[in-house]
């Protein structure tokens, strides 16, 4: 049976807007990454709350803020409780992202989409799966099976494939790269064959890279010039995916001697660049075979830098010797460190500001790489300040205020509760409560009441006149490895950052309009790690599918590339638009219905084999009719109305009156050999045998044939042992 697939762009249908997609197979819905950007759009997040509760599963792709920024969102404020899965790199990069993201915007100005709390429970529903690794749904997505591919572009970048049992696979792939890069191998996209759905966007299908060569040296070059001249460079990267190449590539560039490069700064300043390339050292198995054999052979980590240095503040950086070279989150310049190096930067003229990837529209990074001539535009400035004077006491006084009536609250509520205690009980100084005797009255130990007692357990602990025994060599880590030291290192700085309790300074967001004067050098070196267009075409024109749906792109792109496609493979390609619901099911004669109660109460069922039972059905397909009564009211009228837009498509089968019923010809339906028939045979004491591929009964007067459709004929003289064979052949069937 062919499922019934659906599609629907929740967002990721324009230009350069995050990815978020729908997908029903059946009656399971995918939820294709769950992208956000810096504008927050709240209409986006409204049709995406709409439809959480029709989602199954969650598929995850890369670990960014426009495949996953969203998640955080939905989980906290929009219950979201289905399964998450991503790989494990997605997983852990993801936590930095999001945490990077979240205290780029808190330092600046208040975050109300999300918390913190929100991202940890968010990443609490995540399963982590590795590459190849099947994993079957559950509940009504018995049957399908999904499974992750490399996809290049970030580490644990995942192209996801959809398998059901028995037809033909759906496959999920945007922003993948098919180049192996320094840090990473690329994806394997057109060994997939002849998938039944293809989901790929087309941001770069006229989009041409300059060579890697050519980029690398341009790169170099700048920064030579720059530093040389005694200025500093400002390169806008992400959180913990390109930064890693990035990284990677500026360490060899420092190491040789021949580029000069030693002599300066070079600085990773981000909230959690730390951990970032802590994370990277350990998940050196995900990355390119090249760096996998040279850590397995001369045994040292490629992300155990020498040179870079991390900061995670301005006042870090300013301790760092100019000229430096800082690679700063986000590449929007929108949010985070880069924005406020970019603002102190881009006066000088001997610095230089280097955009790694093109952004959304309107950011500002967008608007230099369009406009890169610019040298005078107007920016909103948003920074927190500390209180101080008449603010500050209005701050500590309204503190109190809350406090006290806290306070109050709790006396409130205490002595409401010790008032409906039992009579003649009291709290002692004491974890016992005792009871409170009068003169003449019973001793406590007499008295037929149960006072309640909290049992005590003293832990001896074993001490000198100095205090407890202390063993030395727990504290020991001289003889430990590296790696190990680095581990304890880490856990410490947890440690600091969950149990120290330091009290933050009250503040206050401020905002102003301030005229930015560009007089720096402003570059875009494309460091994406996308597949450009032509490679696009070839990689599809390879897997051949026979459905495609283009996302994320604009519309000039999106028709140049559809055409391109049904040329190279005559497939079938939607374009959707936003909102728009796509039907890319394999067979377009099938529709889907519902079965009206009287008609499967009257199903006459047969069994077919293999666990399956049919019935022949003459029936009416109907549609439903508007059920809004003009009387009602408007919320009533509001449900209603959803109802209604849920099924308006969903028709219904009724039965049919026998009068009305049209008679047909008995259909036979199940799959048989001979080789098994001829045992039924012998079982029934009919001798057979085979002779070119015709099974002989009855002494050779009676051959039964397997024809083309998959039925048995039966050909011979009428005869008692022609109707007995035929019983037997027919009971082996299921006839309605």
């Amino acid at each position: 049976m062919t499922s019934i697939v659906k599609f629907e762009g929740v967002w990721g249908v324009g230009e350069e807007s995050p990815h978020c997609y729908l997908l029903t197979v059946d009656d399971f819905t995918f939820l294709l990454d769950c992208g956000w950007d810096e504008k927050f759009d709240k209409s986006y997040i409204d049709r995406l709350t709409k439809v959480v509760s029709r989602v199954n599963c969650v598929l995850i792709s890369y670990p960014d803020p426009l495949h996953m920024g969203a998640l955080p969102y939905l989980v906290g404020k929009g219950q979201l409780t289905c399964p998450v899965y991503a790989t494990v790199p997605v997983f852990k990069m993801g936590q930095m992202f999001m945490y990077d993201w979240f205290q780029s915007h808190h330092n600046y100005d208040l975050v109300e989409h999300f918390t913190l709390d929100d991202v940890d429970a968010a990443f609490e529903l995540i399963t982590q799966v590795k590459y190849n690794q099947s994993i079957p749904m559950r509940g009504s997505g018995i049957g399908l099976n999904i499974s992750a591919q490399p996809a290049g572009h970030m580490i644990g970048g995942a192209i996801w494939r959809i398998i059901k049992d028995g037809e033909g696979d759906i496959v999920y792939a945007v922003d993948f790269n098919h180049k192996k890069e320094r840090h990473l191998g690329g994806c394997e996209l057109d060994k997939i064959a002849r998938p039944s759905l293809l989901i790929t966007d087309a941001f770069n299908a006229s989009y041409r890279q300059e060579r890697r060569r050519h980029r690398d040296e341009k790169l170099v070059a700048q920064l030579q010039e720059t530093c040389r001249n005694g200025g500093n460079v400002l390169i806008a990267t992400d959180t913990g995916g390109r930064v890693l190449e990035m990284t990677h590539m500026l360490e060899q560039m420092w190491n040789t001697r021949e580029s000069g490069l030693a002599a300066y700064s070079l600085a990773i300043l981000s909230n959690t660049g730390y951990h970032v390339i802590h994370f990277a050292k350990q998940m050196i198995e995900w990355m390119s075979e090249k760096l996998t054999k040279a850590f397995d052979t001369l045994r040292t980590n490629p992300f155990s830098f020498k040179h870079l240095k991390f900061c995670h503040n301005l006042t870090d950086l300013s301790r760092l010797p100019s000229p430096k070279v800082v690679l700063a989150s986000f590449p929007d310049l929108e949010c985070g460190y880069s924005r406020e190096l970019f603002v102190q930067w881009a006066t000088n003229p001997k610095n230089t500001i280097i955009l790694t990837s093109r952004t959304g529209p309107d950011t500002l990074a967008r608007r230099l790489i369009d406009n890169p001539h610019i040298r005078t535009f107007k920016l909103l400035e948003k920074r927190r300040m500390k209180l101080e004077g008449a603010e500050l006491d209005e701050h500590y006084r309204l503190k109190r205020e809350q406090e006290q009536n806290q306070l109050r609250i709790k006396e409130e509520v205490e002595s409401s509760s010790e008032s409906e205690g039992e009579d003649g009980l009291e709290a002692g100084k004491h974890d016992i409560i005792v009871l409170h005797e009068k003169a003449g009255t019973q001793a406590m130990f007499r008295s037929r009441k149960h006072h309640p007692m909290f049992p005590y357990h003293e832990e001896k602990v074993r001490s000198d006149d100095y205090g407890e025994f202390i063993n030395l060599d727990d504290f020991d880590i001289s003889s430990m490895k590296e790696d190990n030291k680095e581990n304890i290192d880490l856990q410490i700085a947890y440690e600091d950052d969950d149990t120290m309790e330091v009290e933050e300074a009250p503040t206050k967001c401020v905002s102003q309009t301030v005229t930015v004067r560009v007089a720096a050098q402003v570059m875009f070196i494309d460091f994406e790690g996308r597949s450009d267009g032509e490679s696009i075409r070839k990689i599809v024109e390879a897997m051949h599918p026979l459905r495609v749906i283009l996302v994320r792109g604009c519309q000039t792109d999106l028709q140049a590339f559809s055409d391109n496609i049904r040329t190279m493979t005559r497939a079938k390609v939607f374009t959707p638009a936003l909102g728009e619901v796509i039907d890319a099911s394999m067979e377009s004669h099938i529709y889907q219905v519902k079965l009206a109660e009287s008609l499967v109460s009257s199903l006459a069922l047969k069994s077919a084999g293999r666990e399956m039972e049919v019935a022949w059905v003459d029936g009416c397909v109907t549609y439903p009719t508007d059920v809004i009564n003009e009387n009602m009211n408007e919320a009533d009228r509001q449900v209603i109305s959803t109802e209604n837009q849920r099924d308006r498509d969903m028709a219904t089968l009724n039965i049919m009156p026998k009068d009305q019923a049209p008679s047909h010809q008995p259909v036979f339906i199940n799959d048989i050999r001979l080789s098994e028939f001829k045992q039924v045979l012998s079982r029934a004491g009919i001798s057979s045998e085979f002779n070119a591929g015709i099974l002989w009964c009855a002494n050779g007067t009676l051959a039964l044939k397997k024809q083309d459709s998959g039925s048995i004929s039966l050909e011979g003289p009428l005869s008692a042992d022609y109707y007995e064979i035929r019983e037997l052949l027919y009971a082996q069937y299921a006839i309605i």
